[in-house]
C-alpha cells in the first residue's frame, strides 16, 4: 500500500490534498444539498414550531462490524435520538478525525455507508469537518455529528406521566450491537455469530402518530441497554416496572455470546430499537403498527409499571423474581 492509497497529514492541512479529500471523496456522495457551495455555515429553510438539537461523537472499534460500521452507526445514532424525542429528523452534521495511514478503500467504503443511512433516514448531510492527526492519535477513524429535527405534533413525551398499568414495549430483539461489536472485537470464530441492529427508528416513531398523546415515554437502549433504560424511566418517581423474562426478545446468536462471556445481555447496548411506555389501552395497537414494519417484527410487550417506587423487578423463566439494577462501570467500551 502507497502513500496515494492512505490518509496523510497533509490531507488536513488545508492545501491541495485537502482539496482533493474533498472534492473526491465528500461532495460526490454529499454535495447536492446544503453543502453542495461548501459555506462556512449551511443555510437551512425555516421549521415550523419547535426544533429539537443532539450531538454525538462515535469512537466504535472495531470501525466495521457485522451488520455495520462506524458510519451507518453515526447517523443512525443521531437520527434515533431526535426520533425517540419525538421529533422528526432532518439534517445532520458529519465531523471527520482521520488518522494518518487510514486506507483510502476504508475511508470510502465508510463514507458510502453514511451516504446510504442518510438516505435511509431521509436526513440531508449539510455541513461538516475533517482533520487528520498522526498514526497512533485515534483509531483510524473517529466522527461526531450533530443533528437538528422538527418536534412532531401530539407527543408530550414525561416521564412524570406514568401510571400504574402502564405497558412497556421494546421494538426488537436486544443487546444485538453490543455482542456482535465485541464478537468482531475479539474475533470470535462463530458460524452465525450476531449482526448489529444499528438502523433507525423514524418509522417505528411514525407508525405512533394514531397513538401520540397516550405514548409517555420513548428511548433508544444505546449504552447501558436494556437494564439502564428501564432504570432511567422510574427513577426517581412514585412507581416502579415489572418485567417479564420470557417476553423480552433475545435473538439466539447475542444470547450465545451473552452466555459464552457471562455478560448480562440487558445492559448489552442495541443501537435500532426502541423502549416504550404508554397507555395500557394503547398497547395492543402499537404492538401491530410495530409488527407491520420490517424493523418491529420482533416487537413485544415485556411489561408493565407498578406501584413499586423506582424499582424494576424482572420476572425469572423460573417463576421467581430480581431486581434489575443499573449497569456497573464499563461493560463494553468502544461500541458507539
Amino acid at each position: 500500500m502507497t502513500a496515494h492509497d492512505t490518509i496523510q497529514l497533509a490531507h488536513g492541512g488545508g492545501g491541495h490534498l485537502s482539496r482533493i479529500l474533498v472534492e473526491e471523496e465528500i461532495l460526490p456522495r454529499f454535495g447536492e444539498g446544503p453543502l453542495a457551495p461548501l459555506p462556512d455555515a449551511a443555510l437551512l429553510p425555516s421549521v415550523r414550531g419547535d426544533l429539537l438539537f443532539t450531538t454525538d461523537g462515535f469512537v466504535v472499534k472495531p470501525l466495521e462490524f457485522p451488520g455495520g460500521d462506524i458510519g451507518s452507526l453515526a447517523v443512525h445514532g443521531t437520527v434515533n435520538d431526535i426520533a425517540v424525542s419525538g421529533g422528526k429528523p432532518l439534517w445532520l452534521s458529519l465531523s471527520l478525525i482521520l488518522e494518518e495511514g487510514l486506507p483510502l478503500a476504508l475511508l470510502r467504503r465508510i463514507l458510502d455507508s453514511v451516504k446510504e443511512a442518510a438516505q435511509r433516514a431521509e436526513v440531508a448531510i449539510c455541513t461538516g469537518d475533517t482533520k487528520v492527526v498522526a498514526r497512533g492519535e485515534c483509531d483510524g477513524l473517529f466522527i461526531t455529528t450533530a443533528g437538528l429535527g422538527a418536534r412532531r405534533d401530539g407527543f408530550r413525551l414525561d416521564r412524570a406521566t406514568l401510571r400504574a398499568g402502564d405497558c412497556i414495549l421494546v421494538s426488537g430483539s436486544v443487546g444485538d450491537h453490543g455482542m456482535a461489536v465485541l464478537a468482531a472485537r475479539e474475533q470470535l470464530a462463530l458460524t452465525h455469530g450476531p449482526l448489529s441492529d444499528s438502523a433507525p427508528v423514524n418509522r417505528l416513531v411514525d407508525a405512533l402518530a394514531p397513538r401520540a398523546g397516550q405514548v409517555r415515554f420513548m428511548r433508544d437502549p444505546t449504552r447501558g441497554g436494556l437494564a439502564a433504560v428501564l432504570n432511567e424511566l422510574v427513577h426517581g418517581q412514585p412507581v416502579g416496572l415489572e418485567v417479564r423474562e420470557s417476553d423480552i426478545p433475545m435473538a439466539a446468536a447475542a444470547r450465545s455470546v451473552a452466555e459464552l462471556l457471562g455478560i448480562d445481555l440487558l445492559h448489552a447496548a442495541s443501537e435500532g430499537r426502541m423502549v416504550l411506555a404508554c397507555a395500557p389501552e394503547a398497547a395492543n395497537s402499537i404492538l401491530a403498527a410495530w409488527r407491520a414494519l420490517p424493523e418491529g417484527a420482533g416487537a413485544a410487550i415485556i411489561g408493565h409499571v407498578t406501584t413499586t417506587a423506582g424499582k424494576v423487578v424482572l420476572r425469572t423463566l423460573s417463576g421467581g423474581g430480581r431486581l434489575v439494577d443499573w449497569p456497573r462501570g464499563e461493560l463494553l467500551p468502544r461500541i458507539c
